[in-house]
């Protein structure tokens, strides 16, 4: 392939061609484009091997099934394709934690966080990708991205464009997690109308921080088009994995608007949340000393999210479609469990 040039006055630039693949084979499933309920036919279409592999594995773990996406992801880990390997790194991790396997899970995670690491010597493309993967699962993860490693957003350009778009999605919750909702938002807009909505899976976890940012700053009708329309991504082709990651984060916008019209779907998401949390607090709290607590239901977790900002029972019931003795019952019952006396000291048991 010929490189396009443009002559200027003072210097040739050279224009990149678009259809060049870059750091072909990271996350291949994620950073594809495909019509919603068509998932299966687009990996039909890859090449039998490593990447075809790989992307089932990515399914099977963004459909609530960490089984199959362990069993798949494992055979890789020592893959001598970088690309191949890092991806089945980020899935092992996280099928572990789902599946409460967590010593293993740390242990591919500290693998990640070191080439993470060597990353900040080193500016070759699969540093940039080692990068992009152990950013990601820290940011996802709430931890620490270690300081002496390379920036993830020095791999986007590096990146295909559906990966860009995940990485604007770690961005996001980046600003979320440090209080700057206004900036998630920004963010999570800009990449939608550039692009990202072409890519399911990158635009449903580009939706799902639009719902937490604009859960957090009270805007729920914003709230509720983003959950929407990440839904109707995602429901085709059973992509509920994401909207389990990020239950506790959303505001109770799930018991909002998806429990009342597709019940069973809500049940399922519920389900992996609790397999998902369990194993993600236990990372977590261990490796940042915080004490998220693991005693509450999905439902006193949602309502005392809210309570925790500030929301009255009155607001979180309208909200939550539930009644507002309901929501002081389930506050109530969250207190006496965690053994606290105010609605302020929930926040130490709580999301950011």
């Amino acid at each position: 392939m010929k490189d396009m040039t443009v002559q200027t006055a003072e210097q040739e630039w050279k224009v990149p061609d678009q259809t060049e693949p870059l750091l072909s084979g990271l996350m291949p499933l994620t950073g594809a484009s495909f019509p919603p309920g068509r998932c299966v036919d687009y990996i039909g279409t890859l090449k039998d091997g490593a990447e075809k592999e790989i992307a089932r594995a990515e399914y099977h773990y963004f459909r609530g099934e960490p089984e199959t996406a362990l069993q798949l992801s494992a055979k890789y880990l020592a893959s001598p394709d970088m690309m191949i390997r890092l991806s089945a790194s980020l899935l092992y991790v996280y099928s572990c934690i789902s599946l409460g396997q967590t010593g293993q899970a740390g242990l591919v995670l500290s693998q990640l966080r070191n080439i993470g690491q060597k990353s900040g010597e080193d500016g070759s493309f699969p540093a940039k990708a080692a990068a992009f993967i152990s950013g990601t699962a820290a940011v996802l993860l709430h931890l620490p991205i270690p300081e002496s490693a390379l920036p993830i957003w020095e791999a986007v350009d590096e990146l295909p464009q559906g990966l860009r778009a995940l990485a604007l999605y770690v961005f996001a919750h980046q600003m979320y997690l440090q209080g700057n909702f206004d900036k998630s938002i920004g963010i999570v807009e800009a990449a939608l109308a550039m692009g990202g909505k072409c890519y399911p899976i990158p635009a449903v976890y580009l939706h799902l921080a639009g719902v937490m940012s604009y859960a957090a700053n009270r805007q729920k009708e914003q709230a509720k088009r983003h959950l929407l329309a990440a839904w109707n991504i995602a429901r085709p082709d059973g992509i509920f994995e994401p909207f389990a990651e990020h239950h506790g984060l959303m505001g109770g916008m799930l018991e909002a608007v998806v429990k009342p019209v597709w019940p069973e779907e809500f049940r399922k998401i519920i389900g992996m949340t609790y397999r998902f949390s369990e194993g993600w607090r236990r990372i977590h709290n261990s490796e940042t000393g915080n004490c998220v607590t693991n005693v509450l239901t999905t439902t006193e977790f949602s309502v005392c999210m809210l309570a925790a900002r500030g929301w009255t029972n009155q607001e979180i019931g309208e909200h939550m479609k539930i009644s507002k003795n309901t929501v002081k019952v389930h506050v109530a019952q969250a207190m006496r469990k965690l053994n606290v006396e105010s609605r302020k000291q929930l926040k130490e048991y709580l999301l950011p």
